[in-house]
């Protein structure tokens, strides 16, 4: 059965509405009486969807969008395709924000429990075999499978599904995900908050409201504190046979593959991919919107800023092949020492 989803959406809305409601300006030639039923990224906006743009890396993107309409600012008016409306707006990432608050308007808090429902919503679904602890809180329309533990005091909140052999470790939170089979997750984890999406301004911060979920994928294990928060459009996704270790901070519309080792104290911003079999060390940490590669390894303490290629081991702040870390750390010790010895031969014997 396919997921019912987190959020309802409202809507359609004419295009005219959709431009008001995110303080934007229809460029000559769209009609306002267009339909738009949904946000979406540029790269899966259809005819009925908004789009935004406000960054020059998804310009490609842009330049072949078969969205409907899409939020620009007025230089990049003259490159949304003749087929797709420009919104202009000297903000596209606040109209977006609006843009989604039109639409999801539930999205900025967590669906409600039934009113008077037991710790155990009647609504929920569990297998044969399913323990729950004293004090545990199962939402309602949650699917819990055969085997699964839910220790005490955890809360899988209302349409969270999780599979079968699970342990759900003991105050964890889960909301807005899907949990497949033989996962572990220990005390305390929180999954699927809201990323952290604001659209600054002087006037103040916009809430931009996180419509994705969180997939993690079979056979994950995820240490106790850390933290995986839910996408804004697309989905934050764990790869199976992921280690993820305590204290992590996962932020949204991350992708991590299959297999990698995720050291305490990492921070992953958002949208940073990592392919399979990726090791990121502890108090390591990435920028937004970069690619670690296949079986890449990032040293401990260490902060990629660009793009890591497969196979790569990277060290330092910021972060650089392992080779060119280790000759700048050779270099620098020389050139201490060499330091060191023309102070000692200018300050003469006996002296400090």
């Amino acid at each position: 059965m396919e997921h019912p989803g987190f959020f309802d959406r409202a809507g359609p809305y004419p295009l005219a509405e959709v431009a008001a409601a995110t303080c934007a300006e229809l460029a000559e030639g769209a009609d306002p009486s267009a339909m738009i039923d949904d946000v979406l990224p540029l790269s899966e906006a259809g005819r009925s969807s908004v789009a935004f743009v406000d960054n020059i890396k998804y310009l490609p993107q842009l330049a072949t969008t078969a969205a409907g309409a899409c939020l620009v600012v007025p230089a990049l008016a003259a490159r949304v395709p003749p087929t797709t409306a420009a919104l202009v707006t000297k903000q596209p990432y606040h109209g977006f924000a609006r843009a989604l608050t039109l639409f999801y308007p539930s999205a900025l808090q967590p669906m409600a429990a039934t009113p008077g429902a037991p710790p155990i919503d009647p609504t929920a679904r569990l297998e044969d075999g399913v323990l729950v602890e004293p004090g545990a809180v199962i939402g309602r329309e949650a699917q819990i499978g055969a085997g699964t533990r839910i220790a005490a005091g955890a809360v899988i909140g209302a349409r969270v599904t999780i599979g079968r052999h699970c342990y759900i470790g003991a105050l964890a939170t889960i909301t807005h995900a899907l949990v497949g089979d033989r996962v572990l997750i220990h005390s305390g984890v929180r999954i699927g908050q809201d990323g952290f999406g604001f659209a600054m301004g002087p006037g103040g911060h916009l809430k931009v409201p996180q419509i994705g979920r969180v997939i993690i994928q079979d056979d994950v294990e995820i240490g106790a504190n850390t933290t995986i928060d839910r996408g804004a459009l697309k989905d934050t996704m764990i790869g199976e046979g992921t280690k993820i270790d305590n204290l992590v901070q996962i932020g949204h519309n991350v992708i991590v593959g299959r297999h990698c080792i995720i050291v305490s104290m990492c921070g992953i911003s958002g949208s940073t991919e990592l392919g399979d079999y990726v090791v990121m060390g502890g108090q390591s940490g990435t920028v937004g919107h970069i690619k670690i590669g296949n079986g890449a390894q990032v040293g401990g303490a260490s902060h990629p800023t660009h793009d890591v290629p497969a196979g790569a081991r990277y060290f330092g702040t910021p972060a650089k092949t392992l080779r060119e870390a280790a000759r700048e750390q050779a270099l620098i010790k020389r050139l201490v020492a060499r330091d060191k010895v023309s102070y000692d031969e200018e300050q003469g014997p006996g002296e400090s």
